[in-house]
């Protein structure tokens, strides 16, 4: 069971990444730097904040505490890559560090104690806690993308009036 988690949460990761990638792939280049106000982030700084929150996160998963010293939160919310190429790279470098800390994690790991900030957190909880994280930023990024793609936005889940054609599919299919 507790390897079916590793195995789950990682598909989830998995997936909210990919998410991100077909929107940012629906996007010109030049748009990965656009911001709504001064107040809102742009694509680029979402992806800069994750990439720097999963090597602070992951680095050292189980032995030191999940925000480094080394790590300078606020340089990651400047809007000042725009290059999709570093971007991408530092998108990768982020998730591979995060995938790579999973592949190494066993079921025994799952309740050891880690610290995030000087909090103690169940190796499970901190799991959650990421995915959670990720998942709420993911969807800012879909968001955005939607907002500069508007009509020329191709839906990542169920196009809007087409739930009856979709489950229509899916149940004429056998479970599985």
């Amino acid at each position: 069971m507790k390897d079916n988690y590793l195995q789950s949460i990682k598909k989830q990761f998995e997936d909210y990444k990919l998410l991100a990638e077909k929107t940012i792939a629906q996007l010109p280049a030049e748009k990965i730097t656009w911001q709504y106000n001064a107040e809102s982030n742009s694509i680029a700084m979402i992806m800069k904040h994750l990439w720097g929150n999963m090597l602070s996160r992951w680095t050292d998963f189980l032995t030191t505490d999940g925000e480094k010293q080394w790590r300078n939160r606020e340089s990651e919310f400047e809007n000042d890559i725009h290059s999709m190429d570093v971007l991408k790279a530092k998108w990768e470098e982020g998730w591979k560090c995060l995938f790579d800390a999973i592949d190494q994690l066993t079921a025994d790991d799952l309740q050891k104690e880690i610290f995030i900030r000087n909090t103690a957190h169940s190796v499970t909880e901190a799991l959650n806690r990421q995915l959670a994280h990720y998942c709420y930023h993911v969807g800012q990024i879909v968001f955005i993308g939607k907002m500069i793609c508007n009509e020329k936005w191709v839906s990542l889940s169920i196009p809007k009036g087409k739930s009856e054609i979709y489950n229509a599919e899916k149940f004429s299919q056998p479970k599985h």
